[in-house]
């Protein structure tokens, strides 16, 4: 049965430095990127699992998912030719907390993991971990010039609750153009 509780303060803590595993496949339409868990996820085992996450409404209201998945559904994702990463994968309080070695590494395992899964997007959910991440200070929100190899990339705003500059309808746009281009590629 499914667990509807909140964590608890010491299972948050528990969570520190854990990890979610991928939602991953071979071939994806686009593959999205966070750039690290939270400790509600990892308690959780889902990936955007805490409620006032906006990625899971944002991919419905972008017309990705034919319904609003709940965090549990994740997997249901690959059918539909989508998966889920991180930059990454220790979970922590706050994506603050992690430095930009850690970041440029994370980056060069996900260069690795994109070059051996090879989706056809790779969309990067935060642009300030893909600014560090990639070494790209300038870049910003949608479709970036830089591949990796036939990958596209794409980057996205954080759909953290916490991100006021991407109000819902916003985001849900920015997000929209993602899919859009998507369906261009598949013709």
């Amino acid at each position: 049965m499914l667990s509807t509780k909140s964590p608890t303060k010491e299972e948050l803590a528990a969570a520190s430095g854990k990890t979610v595993p991928d939602i991953i496949a071979p071939g994806l339409k686009t593959l999205f990127c966070g750039i690290n868990p939270g400790l509600y996820t990892a308690a959780k085992g889902h990936h955007f699992a805490r409620p006032g996450n906006r990625f899971w409404p944002t991919l419905h209201a972008a017309g990705f998912t034919p319904e609003k998945y709940q965090p549990h559904q994740e997997n249901e994702l690959l059918q539909l030719g989508y998966g889920i990463t991180n930059v990454v994968e220790r979970a922590t309080a706050s994506a603050a907390e992690l430095s930009k070695a850690e970041l440029i590494e994370g980056g060069i395992t996900l260069v690795e993991k994109v070059i051996l899964y090879q989706p056809q997007v790779l969309a990067l959910l935060g642009l300030g971990a893909y600014r560090v991440a990639f070494g790209k200070a300038t870049a910003d929100i949608g479709l970036q010039e830089q591949t990796l190899g036939q990958t596209r990339l794409w980057v996205l705003p954080n759909p953290s609750g916490l991100n006021a500059h991407f109000p819902p309808k916003k985001l849900a746009a920015v997000y929209r153009d993602l899919r859009e281009f998507v369906y261009q590629l598949e013709g």
